[in-house]
């Protein structure tokens, strides 16, 4: 018979991963768009591929900082959930929109200006040509992403994650057909090459946020929470304590893909295979990335109704709890990298070198699952009791003072190419992971006064 203590710890992970499961199924569902955008433009040739490399690499950057802009959603959802505060949620939720709106048009305005300017930057001239239109599709596309979002974090933060994974979802689906039609030219379709999957993943993230909306109106317990009126004028405490709060968040975000996003455009130094290799990697390493981060974001709505119950003790159980259960998780992704690295960077790419250079990151991509699992946890469980600056601090060290400096000298004055890339990301990455879960794991000890205090 399981002791007290055992049955415990079975029981937090069984409630997080309850609440986990369908957060994580619909992040996988997509990043499983840009793995089949990756799959069908990497069968039209290494340069396309290399072109949407630098296309992903640009708007994935744009688009999670965004979502940390937005993201007091959750947690100001989930708060005013723990205290029943229905008409609290509704406000937030609707400030949310008005900023998910303004972020997702900025976005695409950045990339709309930036995207003939690339070679300025050193990527090579026929991957910036190549992939110019696709990047202006991918930049309009966040607009409705970043309206999904606001809906979606809302209907997880209220512990009703499913729907949005089953529309997520069913967007992956018409994706691939999309792709198929316009990539390759089907059902009397032009083929468009890289352009078709820019055209396919608009038209998908457009129909997934108008399911979004359907659902928000359909769905009974969704509607009972929903804002009364929508057309009113903003307020300034609610945008202000949104801002406050995802703000450093976004910052967070954008330093931790930023960094990501950099190595992606160092790899374009060294040359169009290099980018596809790379970004053969970073799509297995994002994919099995959404496990860790779907789980963290349980964690951080589980931590958010402990903080609004004030219930230190609580908070401290999910937030190890998972960290712990998000270790077994990744290090099962670990061990499946270092087994079938060959095979399965051969399902991207025909091109021998770029498979075996891809090949190759994935040994360090097995080394940093465990400390990029840790890290979005801990990330997400401070977030859940409103620390984010200290979190947004350290991420600048880690990042920026350490992993891109150290993969660009090991990189080009050290000789190792994009592995040298790397093994910087991966040693930042492990340094944030470690700060960050000692911080927790400090700021919830039953004797510290200072949870509050440190926000």
């Amino acid at each position: 018979m399981a002791s007290p203590s055992q049955t415990s710890w079975w029981q937090e992970a069984r409630a997080t991963l309850t609440l986990g499961f369908p957060i994580m199924t619909g992040l996988v569902g997509q990043m499983l768009m840009g793995v089949a955008d990756t799959v069908m433009v990497g069968r039209v040739g290494t340069v396309p591929l290399a072109a949407a490399s630098l296309g992903f690499h640009l708007s994935h950057v744009l688009m999670v900082a965004g979502f940390g802009v937005i993201s007091g959603i959750t947690v100001f959802t989930a708060k005013a959930c723990g205290t029943g505060q229905r008409g609290e949620a509704g406000e937030v939720l609707r400030h949310g929109v008005l900023m998910g709106l303004v972020t997702g048009v900025l976005a695409a305005l950045i990339l709309a200006m930036v995207r003939d300017h690339l070679t300025r930057l050193g990527q090579p001239e026929e991957v910036v040509r190549e992939g110019s239109t696709f990047l202006l599709l991918i930049g309009l596309s966040l607009v409705p992403v970043m309206l999904a979002q606001t809906v979606k974090q809302f209907a997880e933060a209220l512990a009703h994650p499913w729907p949005p994974m089953l529309i997520y979802t069913g967007g992956v689906g018409l994706n691939i057909l999309l792709n198929w039609v316009f990539i390759y030219g089907h059902w009397g379709a032009p083929a468009m090459g890289l352009t078709g999957a820019g055209v396919a993943t608009l038209i998908a993230r457009s129909a997934v946020f108008v399911a979004m909306v359907g659902l928000l109106r359909v769905h009974p317990a969704l509607r009972a929470w929903a804002p009364q009126r929508w057309i009113l004028p903003a307020a300034r405490v609610q945008v202000g304590r949104l801002i406050r709060l995802g703000a450093p968040v976004g910052l967070l975000n954008f330093l931790e893909v930023g960094a990501f996003g950099f190595a992606g455009l160092m790899t374009g130094w060294i040359g169009p295979q290099a980018m596809a290799a790379n970004q053969i990697a970073l799509t297995c390493a994002a994919t099995t990335f959404m496990f860790a981060l779907g789980f963290a974001m349980a964690v951080g709505i589980r931590v958010g109704h402990a903080w609004g119950r004030e219930d230190r003790e609580a908070m401290r159980r999910v937030g190890l709890n998972g960290m712990g259960c998000t270790a077994v998780v990744m290090g099962g992704f670990a061990l499946m990298f270092l087994a079938l690295r060959q095979p399965i960077t051969g399902f991207f790419s025909p091109d021998l070198p770029v498979v075996t250079l891809a090949a190759s990151l994935l040994l360090v991509v097995a080394f940093f699952q465990l400390f990029d699992g840790q890290q979005v946890v801990a990330i997400f469980a401070l977030r859940g009791m409103e620390d984010v600056r200290v979190p947004a601090t350290v991420a600048v060290l880690a990042y920026w003072g350490l992993a891109i400096p150290l993969g660009y000298a090991l990189a080009f004055p050290l000789r190792l190419g994009a592995l040298g890339i790397w093994i910087g990301l991966a040693l930042g990455l492990a340094v944030l992971a470690i700060t960050l879960g000692r911080r927790f794991h400090r700021l919830t000890r039953p004797e510290s006064a200072c949870a509050r205090s440190a926000v």
